[in-house]
């Protein structure tokens, strides 16, 4: 990456060293995580005749508003149609604590949470991601290249064990391809 602060600056580097590793190793799924679309719109463009299989996972509707969704419905449909999937459900580490806290007053997953943001927040992510997209029967229990990022845009990506949530445990990180050093 050019720069070592993490931030949307790093998108366009972040998924070309992704797509590198996928394709290197052989790896059929690059799962991405994507707030309103801009990310996806790169990666679709990047991953355009490689043969890989794109997942978009957005935000759940009512992340920010009641009902609404973050993802533009105009980018939804254009990586649907070059033949990528977007998948909308819910954040496994964002939902169940807030039940968990609301019904026991006590939130397990903020550890789970905290403790792999002190890799950076983007780590954090894609381990969501991949088991979201797990749970959705988007992709198999397998290794894949996940990319997120630290707030907008995308700076990580890994190679990780896809597994779904209730596996969550299971699922492991092989590689950090790239992370900012600050974050």
């Amino acid at each position: 990456m050019n720069s070592r602060k993490a931030g949307p600056e790093n998108t366009t580097e972040t998924l070309k060293l992704a797509i590198e590793a996928a394709l290197s190793r052989q790896i059929k799924y690059l799962v991405v995580a994507s707030t309103s679309g801009d990310t996806a719109l790169q990666a679709m463009s990047l991953v355009q005749n490689t043969g890989l299989n794109l997942i978009v996972v957005t935000h759940n509707t009512g992340f920010s508003k009641p009902g609404e969704q973050q993802f533009d419905p105009k980018i939804r449909q254009q990586i649907e149609v070059s033949g990528g999937t977007v998948h909308t459900g819910t954040m496994v580490l964002r939902n169940v604590g807030s039940a968990i806290r609301s019904q026991f007053h006590y939130a397990e997953t903020e550890l789970i949470n905290a403790t792999l943001r002190m890799l950076g927040q983007g780590i954090k992510v894609t381990a969501e991601i991949v088991a979201m997209a797990c749970d959705a029967g988007l992709i198999p229990p397998e290794e894949v290249v996940a990319v997120a990022g630290t707030g907008r845009g995308a700076d990580t990506a890994v190679i990780i064990k896809a597994e779904s949530s209730n596996r969550f445990f299971d699922i492991k990180i092989r590689e950090i391809i790239v992370k900012p050093y600050q974050f």
